[in-house]
């Protein structure tokens, strides 16, 4: 199973790294092309791939081709490859906003097609991707995929029409995380506490808080209600929170992410 990426930054190399450190497919039969050279020279050295030459090389000679490049230029890439690709080629895209329709139209309607919507969070080994795939694509090819994301994170195959939803609430959702966190820091360091242990303290229970929803299966509101005393501190803050709109704020959020990434998907 040859394994081709076209694009080697930070998600196409997490992908690689996953693949690579999980040993489901051999470091020689993975090759990367990338417009910065510095980007493959690094994946390189790094995982002992291939320098795939260029992107109608690459498409040649790949089973599995990763479209790992932005929404703005995968069109332009499509058009480029789409003469080169085999029949029995998966071709997995992970462009925001960008339909398997809209990727049909390039491509043409037998081209076997996943879409993939992964997060930042796949380079420390724990992303969490949602796959769907278009008709062309078999039962075992979609296991074959969710596989690949399963070794730096978890996947799920989820509807098509779920991807937009996925995009805010998965997508870009660490972007929301990463203020919280630097919003506890901010607290804790006007507490008194040093700023890089203040990070890390704070890091490490929303790391921590993750884990407990995720192994425990209990509900968060269950959760939360555990660290809560009657009259005590955590209750104080959690009024507090309410009083100021936490939870309006998140949904509203996401609810704007969602309606973003539609409309990105309209646009042609």
């Amino acid at each position: 199973m040859k394994i081709g990426f076209i694009g080697g930054g930070n998600m196409g190399g997490a992908i690689i790294g996953g693949i690579v450190s999980s040993g489901i497919y051999k470091a020689c039969d993975i090759s990367v092309v990338d417009l910065f050279k510095e980007n493959v020279e690094k994946l390189i050295s790094k995982y002992k791939i291939k320098d795939g030459i260029n992107n109608k090389e690459i498409a040649v000679n790949s089973d599995i081709l990763f479209l790992a490049v932005k929404p703005n230029v995968i069109d332009e890439v499509i058009l480029e490859v789409k003469d080169y690709i085999s029949d029995d080629c998966i071709v997995v895209s992970i462009a925001a906003g960008k339909s398997i329709d809209s990727l049909s139209s390039f491509f043409g309607e037998k081209v076997k097609i996943v879409r993939v919507m992964p997060n930042t969070p796949a380079l420390v080994g724990e992303g969490m991707a949602a796959i769907c795939k278009n008709d062309n694509v078999s039962d075992d090819e979609i296991q074959k995929i969710s596989e690949i994301f399963n070794c730096f994170g978890k996947a799920e195959v989820v509807p098509e029409k779920m991807m937009d939803i996925v995009t805010a609430v998965s997508g870009s959702s660490p972007a929301f995380v990463y203020m919280f966190i630097e919003a506890m820091a901010d607290a804790a360091v006007l507490g008194g506490m040093p700023r890089t242990q203040a990070y890390k303290f704070a890091a490490q229970t929303v790391l921590g808080s993750a884990k407990m929803v995720l192994d425990t299966g209990m509900h968060p509101g269950e959760l939360k209600d555990m660290v809560c005393s009657p009259s005590g501190t955590t209750i104080e803050a959690v009024a507090e929170l309410e009083k100021l709109g936490m939870r309006t704020a998140v949904i509203e959020a996401v609810r704007v992410c969602e309606a973003k990434s539609k409309s990105m998907g309209l646009k042609k």
